[in-house]
């Protein structure tokens, strides 16, 4: 009974110490990710422009 709570205990020990390095390691990669956000594409962009164009002309 003792043998058994023992490994149960080292295989919680392992198993926290594991998923903190994980969360640590996530952490690092979100911080190095970059901040700024991509350029939006040219066809996103005349498809806003023409969105714009359409929504000052009177309706008919």
């Amino acid at each position: 009974m003792i043998q058994f709570l023992l490994l149960a205990f080292v295989v919680f020990l392992l198993v926290k110490g594991m998923n903190s390095m994980r969360e640590a390691a996530e952490k690092k990669k979100e911080e190095e990710a970059p901040a700024a956000p991509a350029p939006t594409p040219e066809d996103i962009a005349l498809l806003r422009e023409i969105r714009d164009l359409m929504k000052n002309q009177p309706k008919a």
